[in-house]
């Protein structure tokens, strides 16, 4: 039996129909232009939760907008259905479809700030929503508190009236998702809504999805590129691969026990937070729209290829518990990919510390972000820097970097005091330490080749003549693994993980001994960030800088960090040796921490949806 055709039987026998059926569903460049999403099958009964995976471009999104009956500029569905509650959104005059939106169906995006508006308080918008799309009438002035309520915000009064920028990140977000399940939807749809979040403020998100979805009989897509967020929340898990489902089953057996190729690629990726182990990414890119190929789109980097899977697409079969779209489907062994331990780097160097941050206090006008921080960096050696959103963690890299002037205190760089501000530093200076932005969309110039890029940073900062720039630009780039002909591209012409590592060339173009690594790894689906990983540890193994790494995925940091520093409102709450901290954390701020990681738990079944134990 094919997974397409399991709500029938699990109806017959008595089990719930499901909520939303989405069968065939297509969405093309055009009318008649290659399919960007094809074949798309999958059920969700209410109450329950799917999961959307697969790497950046898999067509996860344009499978979450096409639910709404939308497609972006360029694409057109051109086939299939959308049944929800029996009705096909797709067949729905444009006035219907519009109504629906926010009543029937609604959506949460990546970022919050831009599912909210800027110029309207909070709490205006909230009750705007209930306004247009309540089933009761009235109903609006009366369930603003209770809509709070259900997203676990309790607000004082003024904070309704506060504009959007004048909340933190998790509030952003449970406020748009009060937006989204204010009209009572039978579906939402939820696109990376805890990328960019700390591990407790991304736990009690998920904790509200959970909730809501299962008080309010609501079905719920969940699209991610975080398998352990996951599996901790779906019940069931559908895995996309340039635009078609190649795995779909219950969450336990395809993320614990995966058969696809490329599903054991992604789970082999996830770092885990109880052991130090090297991260796998997937070798090679998917290929984009219109050059698929006439076989198996995957086959070109998958290690049990065969000749026919070049020129045969397959065509899913049921196997062990799921529906798996691969010709050797029936012949791989569902199981974890091996996993293999981390090797140490060599030790730090001897004497003196790269960076001495000693009693640094830095704010923002009158809000203070960092009070008497200290911390040391030894040469070679990688401290990572974690806590949750507004602990501190990027104003003391910005501080280290002279991007932010406002401090006091001592910071020292190879034994030399640094100057406040990055523009009172010598050019030797500025080149010694180098900053990674988050970000690798806006980092970059837009209007520079990626050649001009790497240039201007070996004109401003080095000697190198401008006959010899072309050279190490090209020997850089071959460092973070691209190919010299990526010094003619543009930014908007690159992957987000080429971008990532463009920038990490930049970076390391002038030979830095101290790289600032800020949130890196945060928007990068779990095999690019498991390819960085393991790239800037090569790199910093290889080239012998000091490298402090930020992050919020506290799953990482064994992966790439010898020491660890926990900020907590702009205090150390403890710092030590990694196994330290994360396996043995003395402080209950850095145990609460570990506790929201979000784990991987492939030998458990499918927790039922309910708030976790505190």
């Amino acid at each position: 039996m094919s997974h397409s055709e399991a709500p029938q039987a699990e109806a017959e026998a008595g089990r719930p129909k499901a909520r939303l059926e989405v069968a065939g569903l297509e969405v093309r460049l055009g009318r008649s232009g290659p399919d960007v999403v094809r074949e798309v099958t999958f059920a969700v009964r209410a109450g329950e939760v799917l999961g959307l995976v697969g790497e950046s471009g898999s067509g996860k999104t344009t499978v979450a907008l096409a639910l709404l009956g939308h497609a972006r500029r360029g694409l057109c569905i051109t086939a299939g259905q959308v049944l929800l509650d029996g009705a096909d959104l797709l067949a729905l005059s444009p006035r219907d479809l519009r109504a629906a939106r926010g009543a029937r169906v609604s959506y949460v995006p990546q970022d919050p700030s831009s599912a909210l508006n800027p110029a309207l308080p909070v709490g205006a918008q909230v009750r705007e929503v209930l306004r247009v799309h309540s089933r009761t009438a009235g109903a609006a002035g009366d369930r603003v508190a209770e809509v709070m309520g259900e997203v676990r915000l309790d607000p004082p009064p003024e904070m309704l009236r506060r504009d959007p920028h004048q909340l933190s990140g998790g509030q952003q977000q449970r406020i748009a998702l009060a937006m989204a399940f204010a009209g009572r939807p039978s579906l939402i749809v939820l696109d990376e809504p805890t990328t960019g979040l700390d591990v407790s403020t991304q736990r009690h998100v998920l904790d509200t999805v959970r909730s809501l979805c299962r008080s309010h009989g609501v079905a719920a897509v969940y699209v991610s590129h975080d398998l352990a967020v996951v599996s901790d929340l779906v019940s069931e898990v559908a895995v996309m691969y340039a635009g078609r489902v190649v795995e779909i089953g219950p969450v336990a057996r395809v993320l614990g026990e995966p058969v696809h190729p490329y599903t054991r690629g992604l789970v082999g990726a996830v770092p885990s937070p109880e052991r130090a182990e090297a991260l796998a990414g997937i070798d090679g890119q998917q290929p984009r729209p219109g050059r698929r190929g006439p076989g198996c789109p995957f086959a070109a980097r998958c290690g049990h290829a065969i000749a026919d899977c070049a020129t045969q697409v397959p065509e899913p079969v049921t196997v062990a518990g799921r529906a798996v779209r691969c010709l050797r489907a029936q012949g791989i062994q569902a199981t974890q990919p091996e996993r293999l331990p981390l090797v140490p780097g060599p030790p730090a160097a001897a004497g003196g510390p790269a960076l001495l941050v000693r009693g640094v206090t830095a704010s923002y006008g009158h809000r203070l972000a960092l009070a008497g921080v200290s911390l040391e960096v030894p040469p070679r050696a990688c401290v990572a820097v974690v806590g949750e959103s507004g602990s501190g963690k990027t104003t003391l890299a910005r501080c280290v970097a002279g991007l932010h002037g406002n401090w006091t205190g001592e910071i020292t760089f190879r034994g030399r005091p640094l100057a406040r501000v990055a523009r009172r530093r010598d050019k030797d200076t500025l080149g010694r330490v180098q900053y990674v932005f988050q970000n690798p969309y806006t980092s970059l110039n837009p209007r520079k080749t990626i050649g001009q890029i790497i240039g201007q940073q070996l004109e401003e900062l080095t000697s190198v003549s401008r006959r010899d720039r072309a050279d190490r630009a090209a020997d850089v780039l071959n460092d973070v693994s691209l190919a010299p002909d990526v010094l003619s591209s543009y930014p908007d012409q690159l992957s987000g993980g080429e971008r990532q590592r463009v920038a990490i060339a930049r970076a390391l173009a002038v030979n830095p001994d101290l790289l600032i690594c800020d949130e890196v790894t945060s928007s990068l689906d779990v095999s690019v960030q498991a390819i960085i990983v393991e790239l800037l540890r090569r790199i910093q193994r290889e080239r012998q800088f000091a490298m402090i790494f930020i992050t919020h995925n506290l799953a990482l940091v064994r992966s790439i960090a010898q020491t660890a520093v926990v900020l907590r409102r702009g205090e150390v709450a403890e710092s030590g040796p990694v196994e330290q901290i994360l396996g043995h954390p003395a402080d209950p701020y850095t145990q609460r921490l570990m506790q929201d990681v979000p784990r991987l738990r492939p030998s458990r079944t499918h927790r039922p949806p309910g708030p976790r134990p505190a």
